[in-house]
């Protein structure tokens, strides 16, 4: 029995389907532990009037499902994690595309007896664990990051009425602890109350930012060292790109192979042929925030301080008719070769 569950803040909607798409249940519950016992008294019943094994999907496993997922996990059910985008792309050929809690518990359902045997399962393991605290502390770093950015756009636009074009020419980086100093010691004659007062409010939290994020790396580093893994020793994978593989990645041993993780990661071609024509085009799916941590980390590779190993590849790619952007897709595929080897078996990189 395929139960798939619509997962939102306060209040959770299953429906649970036979293997041939019969519905055989729907239920509301709340987002309270007696609320998910009532569930599974529920899921009890109609399988063992049914004779059939139960086996819960759900759309959200880590933000408001991860209480319900965590408890289905330790109750001993399967518990795979179903994408919106498989739901709403079978919404999108419906006669009738309706959307409701409903319907869309159902189509989780519907996903999971078309695609259990690929859909990912959620694990509760300690590493699975330790590595979600790694994925949760690097999302704050980043919006401490991107907050710290606007500051320092707002801060020049501060400095530049206080002192003009000069302000430039006093320190290599405006923003470094010396320069951040000078600015609110040494503050001109006749500039306005409300100027000065607003400099030094950005700069105090401009320096508060830089704490937290230094903090915030230190707890990284503590968690990447408790989990064994040792990416931080590959060329162009420091403390930062290491942080976003393991805590997206989570569970390596939810990926039985390099190419499931490629996939899920958005970092394997997708065929595109047709008759005597073989064509392969670049994928725009997959977990983008994983995309995006192996495209920098084949950046780094190729770049003056990256790997010779690397950069011969790509320039081998290039001379076999490749542009050079096809070459960084084929070296980033590589990329996931050895993250998957390395996280898999715990070792160092070496070139």
């Amino acid at each position: 029995m395929f139960v798939g569950v619509d997962i939102h803040k306060d209040t959770h909607t299953a429906v649970g389907l036979s293997p041939f798409g019969e519905k055989l249940f729907e239920k509301t519950i709340g987002n309270y532990e007696e609320d998910f016992v009532s569930l599974i008294g529920k899921v009890e019943e109609i399988a063992c009037s049914s004779g059939l094994r139960p086996s819960f999907g759900l759309e959200d496993c880590n933000g408001f499902g991860e209480r319900i997922a965590g408890f289905l996990n330790i109750s001993g059910y399967p518990v795979t994690y179903v994408p919106p985008v498989l739901v709403d792309n079978r919404r999108k050929y419906e006669t009738h595309p309706e959307k409701s809690d409903s319907l869309d518990a159902k189509g989780v359902a519907e996903v999971m007896i078309q695609r259990i045997d690929r859909l990912p399962a959620y694990t509760l393991t300690e590493e699975a664990k330790n590595n979600r605290d790694i994925r949760e502390l690097s999302l704050d770093r980043e919006y401490l990051v991107s907050e710290q950015t606007r500051l320092k756009n707002q801060l020049h636009t501060i400095l530049h009425r206080i002192w003009n074009t000069e302000y430039r020419d006093k320190f290599r980086d405006s923003f470094s602890v010396k320069g951040l100093r000078y600015w609110l010691k040494n503050i001109p004659k006749g500039i306005s109350g409300f100027l000065h007062h607003s400099m030094k409010r950005k700069i105090r939290r401009l320096q508060a930012i830089r704490e937290e994020i230094h903090e915030i790396e230190d707890e990284v580093k503590q968690l990447l060292n408790k989990s064994g893994h040792t990416l931080h020793t590959a060329n162009g994978c420091g403390l930062v790109i290491a942080s976003m593989i393991v805590g997206e990645i989570g569970d390596i041993s939810r990926f039985h192979s390099p190419g499931a993780l490629a996939k899920y990661a958005g970092c394997a071609p997708r065929e595109h042929s047709s008759g005597k024509t073989f064509h392969h085009r670049k994928s725009r799916s997959g977990n983008r925030r994983l995309n995006c941590a192996f495209h920098r980390m084949a950046l780094s590779q190729i770049s003056r301080m990256g790997n010779e190993k690397a950069r011969t590849y790509f320039r081998r790619k290039i001379s076999e008719g490749k542009s050079k952007q096809q070459a960084l897709v084929c070296l980033r595929r590589q990329m996931v070769n050895i993250v998957w080897m390395m996280m898999k078996h715990k070792t160092q990189y070496f070139t």
